[in-house]
């Protein structure tokens, strides 16, 4: 971590395994603080602050974050997905994000990594009227005629989607570990910052986890 940091090329090093993965996603905001920030807290002024976005993807079996991209807050999460997506390597079988990816963009790109979008659509969503819609429609219209059928509570718990939890799981244990801020101001250098944490928490992650049973 330093003030050269934006040439640093970092790594996440997930571990490697065999077969097409199950990716959870989900997005959450990180402060800068830039110049004027001490001023700011000491006497307790107020004013618009900087914040940045951090988009995560997850592989839902290692607990590992498979790849990070930090972009402007004003991002919509379905917008960064395809950036997240273009660091994975190799096959993946299912996509699982909140209602915050139900959108065309994170639809579009699932099917086009041959995948499987198990994404929650929002309360009010029904399904397409028209005649021939595009796949993306076609697929989004069968969730939410399962939703209907088994409930939003068990279509999740039957889909998969509920795994979307180790997402927000991780952007936890991100924040407990290294706060919500970014000290960078460059914005490559946020990216690169994020990044380390990122590789910091896979290494520790990969070190071990807690075992969790459900008690009846």
């Amino acid at each position: 971590m330093s003030r050269r940091q934006a040439g640093l090329a970092i790594s996440l090093l997930p571990a490697h395994r065999s077969g097409a993965r199950h990716v959870v996603v989900d997005s959450t905001g990180l402060k800068v603080y830039g110049a004027g920030e001490w001023q700011a807290g000491k006497y307790q002024r107020t004013g618009r602050r900087v914040w940045r976005k951090l988009h995560l993807g997850v592989d839902e079996t290692t607990r590992e974050i498979l790849a990070a991209d930090v972009t402007e807050s004003r991002i919509h999460d379905s917008r960064g997905l395809p950036t997240v997506l273009s660091l994975i390597l190799g096959a993946i079988a299912q996509i699982s994000g909140d209602r915050g990816y139900d959108m065309r963009a994170a639809c579009e790109v699932a099917l086009v990594r041959g995948a499987v979008a198990t994404i929650a659509p929002r309360r009010s969503a029904s399904a397409s009227v028209g005649a021939y819609p595009p796949t993306w429609r076609v697929v989004r219209d069968a969730t939410v005629r399962a939703i209907k059928l088994q409930g939003r509570y068990g279509w999740r718990t039957s889909s998969g989607c509920s795994r979307q939890s180790l997402a927000e799981n991780a952007m936890f244990r991100f924040k407990a570990l290294f706060g919500e801020k970014l000290w960078a101001r460059a914005f490559d250098s946020q990216q690169v910052e994020a990044a380390i944490k990122c590789a910091v928490l896979n290494r520790m992650t990969g070190r071990g986890i807690p075992h969790t049973v459900r008690m009846l």
